[in-house]
């Protein structure tokens, strides 16, 4: 689906830049003096283990919370300066789809629009048309207490969009679907981003910003550690990957004895998968040995390959934590309860 409303005005420069922006809690360092750059017309992805800051930068850039030092501009503008500004050209859906349950669809993007400021007519038309854009249109006239968890969280990611926001900000915007829900809020983020919005998103699934990212910005207390496409990150690994999988589970065992000697570190097994990946130095001379020494065993294969290391193993390099264990999607980031907030939405102050 492709957006139809008008494409958000761009400026000249970066979607978000941050310069040695700071937040301390008490001895709690937050934002260490991170430094981080959003190019415009992609999707920017931000990931980081539990605490390493990725929360705070973006309630930041939302103007949740207001940095104790350092610059951060946004679309251009300087939001510490100028919040209300900023306020008026973000969308900002959270990790809870934000929707009235007892109004329909269209009642809560109607609703939404209004507060931008569109007339009755406008605004009705400003929620046909986000509707259809997220898939939504036969179900716009039911209450949205009938709708699913991932109709919700289409419906709030519309509501983010009403406005026409040059900037969208998802915090986790996929936690808790299904794969195939996943699968089309991924297109719908993707129609989005074509037809001009920039999106900045933090997410729990290295999978997501693999397949979803132009740019990803890895965060370790407080700092930026690693920045670049998907692609040249997986180059700081510095590895290939040698992954076999057996017919028979059983087989495991020996197949990961056999391959490492092969490695540069111990194999992973993945049990439900029958699947044994291990990196190595000479890729090509390294899978030729592994076909060779599990042949000579009688082992039976269902695939044997190459392949580039995964985002969750270059984290693992980068960061030294595990990411299935380090990004949690319960945050450990202080609590910002309290702090002057705009619409969820992104409706101007």
């Amino acid at each position: 689906m492709s957006p139809s409303h008008p494409a958000p005005a761009r400026h000249d420069g970066p979607t978000i830049e941050a310069i040695g922006l700071r937040k301390h809690y008490g001895d709690v360092h937050a934002l260490d003096g991170l430094d981080l750059v959003a190019p415009a017309g992609q999707v920017t992805a931000v990931l980081g283990p539990n605490g390493a800051g990725k929360t705070t930068f973006v309630k930041a850039v939302a103007t949740l919370l207001r940095p104790d030092a350092g610059t951060l501009r946004v679309a251009g503008i300087d939001a510490i300066a100028h919040p209300e500004q900023v306020r008026r050209v973000i969308g900002l859906a959270g990790q809870n789809a934000a929707v009235e349950p007892a109004l329909t669809g269209r009642e809560n993007l109607v609703m939404i629009a209004r507060l931008f400021g569109h007339r009755g007519d406008e605004a009705r038309a400003a929620a046909d048309v986000v509707l259809d854009e997220i898939g939504l249109t036969d179900a716009g006239d039911r209450a949205v207490k009938t709708y699913s968890g991932g109709m919700r969280r289409r419906l709030d990611l519309g509501a983010s969009l009403v406005g026409a926001p040059r900037v969208l900000l998802l915090d986790e915007p996929t936690t808790g679907l299904d794969p195939r829900t996943r699968i089309e809020l991924w297109e719908s983020i993707r129609s989005l981003v074509r037809g001009g919005t920039d999106v900045l998103l933090t997410t729990q699934y290295l999978e997501e910003a693999d397949q979803l990212a132009d740019h990803v910005v890895i965060v370790d207390h407080g700092k930026v550690i690693a920045t670049g496409t998907p692609s040249e990150l997986k180059t700081l690994a510095g590895r290939d990957v040698v992954e076999v999988r057996v017919r028979d589970g059983h087989d495991l065992g020996d197949v990961a004895a056999l391959l490492a000697p092969l490695g540069t570190e111990e194999p992973h097994v993945d049990e439900p998968a029958r699947r044994v990946a291990i990196p190595v130095e000479r890729g090509t001379a390294a899978l030729t040995d592994a076909v060779r020494i599990i042949g000579e065993r009688g082992i039976d294969l269902d695939d044997v390959g190459l392949r580039r290391p995964t985002l969750d193993e270059v984290f693992l390099t980068l960061t030294g934590h595990p990411a299935v264990e380090a990004l949690d999607p319960e945050t450990t980031e202080p609590s910002t309860h309290g702090a002057p907030a705009p619409h969820t939405h992104g409706a101007p102050a």
